[in-house]
């Protein structure tokens, strides 16, 4: 009898939560949805495309001729930066005010590029833009929230390669469950929870995907989506920007080669939401219980076209996944992908 045989719980350490695995499950036919084939390559510019250097977006204005990152005010912001509704009175609705800017990171200035297919210069000037968001927008607001959505699968609004940025006067609730969760673990282990995360898995060895002398990429113990990672920083680093030089070009190594594995999986562009979680800004210096780590969440399944979906059970109940952490590892760890 093993984990790999029968249905059985993990724990999230980073949330607290738990989620069912059921592997017996994999074996199950599939008669539900299945994705469209993957459309071709676009091309280098779309002149429809409101991202793509010298076009013009839908609040009128003209994006620059850009060569390598472009960041701009994101037109239509979740958060703004004054205004909205005030906190209500005690009760049983509760409310309270969300103020914040959003930006538009574009990548490139290629509309068919993706991280994965940028050369290493053009990734490590993304990482530089990260770090140099993360502590502009840090030094103002609470919470500095960079993350991609790829795909339309995962709601992209353009295939152009981008993502955003979003600053807030708040700690947003999953974040603040990471926090509480870390603190509670240097307060009563006297260690810090990624950093025995990371020599247990360097131990093991069986969800290890990705690893340098600055990162760890995994298939956490307790992944909810079908091939997530994790990629955490292997230095005590508790935010972007305190990324050495070193760091920063070891992290544009290891990203493009777990990339790439992602794509070489089911030999698609691997639609995925990514998101960093640094220690938030509101902490000041008291960040001694953090670690800087990235989450990659890909939704697809069993192929190209068919992909894991959130419902019943995992919305009424508790997330649950057939696929055990240990094998969507193995098969990552199987893609051939160049040096």
């Amino acid at each position: 009898m093993t984990l790999a045989d029968f249905p059985h719980r993990r724990r999230n350490l980073l949330t607290g939560e738990w989620l069912l695995v059921s592997p017996h499950r994999a074996k199950r036919p599939w008669h539900g949805e299945a994705a469209a084939p993957a459309a071709p390559r676009p091309p280098a510019h779309d002149p429809a495309c409101h991202l793509c250097p010298g076009n013009t977006r839908a609040s009128g204005a003209v994006n620059p001729d850009y060569a390598g990152t472009f960041v701009f005010a994101n037109d239509f912001a979740a958060l703004l930066d004054e205004g909205g509704v005030g906190e209500g009175p005690p009760g049983l609705f509760e409310t309270m005010p969300a103020t914040g800017e959003a930006r538009v990171i574009c990548f490139a200035p290629d509309h068919g590029a993706t991280l994965a297919r940028l050369d290493r210069g053009a990734l490590e000037q993304v990482i530089e833009t990260w770090c140099d968001l993360s502590a502009g927008l840090g030094a103002r607001w609470a919470h500095v929230q960079l993350f991609e959505n790829k795909g339309a699968m995962m709601g992209a609004s353009s295939p152009h390669p981008h993502g955003q940025v979003w600053a807030s006067a708040f700690i947003p609730e999953l974040v603040s469950r990471e926090e509480a969760r870390q603190r509670d673990w240097l307060s009563d282990k006297g260690t810090v929870l990624l950093g025995d995360v990371i020599a247990a898995e360097l131990a093991a060895g069986e969800r290890v995907i990705e690893v340098n002398d600055h990162w760890l990429a995994v298939v956490p113990h307790w992944a909810a989506w079908p091939f997530e990672t994790l990629l955490i920083a292997r230095d005590d680093v508790r935010r972007l920007e305190d990324l050495t030089p070193a760091a920063r070009a070891a992290l544009a190594r290891v990203l493009a080669r777990l990339l790439r594995r992602y794509d070489g999986l089911f030999e698609t562009d691997m639609a995925y939401s990514m998101g960093w979680h640094g220690a938030p800004h509101a902490l000041g210096d008291d960040t001694a219980h953090w670690r800087l780590h990235a989450h990659f969440l890909p939704p697809l399944l069993r192929s190209a076209a068919v992909r894991k979906h959130m419902v019943g059970y995992e919305l009424l109940a508790e997330t649950q996944r057939d696929l055990t952490p240990e094998s969507a590892a193995e098969r990552l760890r199987a893609v051939h992908i160049a040096p």
